[in-house]
């Protein structure tokens, strides 16, 4: 009651000089210096107290209005969808348009608000989407409702082979179906595109799936999986002395051969090829440090079967390509087999430690 004694003070110190300055007397029934009615009105009507003390008589600042949120985490509709498009326009956004409101979207709403200089909340509020509708056109309905992708770079499957078979029908692939959708495939794919009018990017989407499958047959099993005709590889020959002591793979890069041999006697010898000129696979004398029987590079998206690495990330592995290409392709350093029945008992049979010796 601190603020209420202080203005009792003071207004009863101002009705004693005003009495004083007139010279009326007190009026009987009332004490000197006790307050006048004016000064009980003013106590009465003081407003209470709330214990603060003094800053009782400062006024509240105003806080302004919280800004209205248009689209947040869990939402999910077509609004939501048109702002992943906007958002793909600028580059904030690299998946698909699904109309879901999660943590992707999130992380391109806070990347959109970062560079357009906004606080980051990753939460759409109206100053935020008033100012990407501003930077972006409307999307159009390919936009907002892209083509599935079907097939694409580094897929594996017996689909992909399937796509192979068709395209071959149609004179784009010129090699067998191997499963493995690499760069051949990828070339083959944009060369069906630009001649069916599809816009070319080497990726199977819906449209070009479509497309395909209705100017193509399905493709029999032998159009799929083609009977392979794996030449005979003579004994090797004149083996590096290195190879004669102990459990060897020796492989000669001048005969495109590797033999498996045990305490000198050739037991396996199958054809082999090599790494390119720019990614050569290395000589010397090496041991077998890992094994991995369905091995996927994640250096080169590409799978590598049977893998028994001897020297970094080299090793020796069944190859498709070289199975449906031979020669007229080669490894990234690794040592390519071709016959998959051969690699897969070699695999079994070949231990962590054995030799590896790589010679001309």
């Amino acid at each position: 009651m601190r603020s209420a004694y202080v203005r009792r003070l003071v207004v009863s110190a101002a009705a004693a000089t005003a009495l004083l300055l007139t010279g009326c007397s007190v009026e009987e029934g009332q004490a000197s210096g006790a307050p006048t009615e004016a000064a009980e009105r003013e106590e009465t009507t003081a407003p209470p107290d709330d214990g603060e003390g003094e800053g009782d008589d400062v006024a509240e600042e105003s806080e302004e209005p919280a800004e209205q949120v248009v689209l947040d985490f869990g939402d999910e509709s077509d609004l939501v969808r048109e702002l992943q498009a906007r958002l793909e326009q600028l580059g904030h956004f690299a998946a698909r348009p699904t109309g879901y409101y999660g943590d992707v979207t999130v992380g391109a709403v806070s990347d959109y608000q970062r560079a357009a200089g906004f606080e980051v909340s990753g939460t759409v509020f109206e100053s935020t989407w008033a100012a990407l509708t501003g930077a972006t056109a409307a999307p159009t309905e390919e936009q907002l409702y892209p083509p599935q992708q079907v097939m694409g770079y580094g897929d594996n499957s017996d689909q992909v082979r399937e796509l192979q078979a068709r395209l071959k029908q149609l004179g784009h692939f010129a090699d067998n179906p191997t499963g493995y959708y690499g760069d051949v495939t990828a070339a083959a794919v944009r060369a069906y595109q630009e001649a069916a009018g599809i816009e070319a990017t080497g990726t199977v989407f819906e449209p070009t799936w479509d497309a395909l499958r209705a100017e193509t047959t399905t493709p029999t099993r032998d159009e799929t999986h083609p009977p392979l005709e794996v030449p005979e590889v003579e004994p090797a020959q004149g083996l590096d002395e290195r190879c004669l002591e102990g459990r060897v793979l020796c492989i000669s890069k001048t005969s495109n051969t590797m033999a498996w041999v045990v305490d000198g006697e050739v037991r396996m010898t199958v054809d082999v090829r090599f790494g390119a000129e720019e990614t050569p696979t290395r000589e010397g004398v090496f041991d077998v440090y890992w094994k991995s029987r369905n091995h996927h590079s994640t250096l080169y998206d590409s799978p590598m079967p049977y893998a028994m690495f001897f020297d970094g990330g080299q090793a020796v592995h069944y190859s498709e390509d070289f199975a449906a290409n031979g020669y007229n392709g080669a490894s990234h350093g690794c040592v390519n087999v071709r016959d998959e029945a051969a690699i897969a008992e070699l695999f079994d049979a070949v231990n962590e430690g054995d030799r590896v010796v790589v010679y001309w």
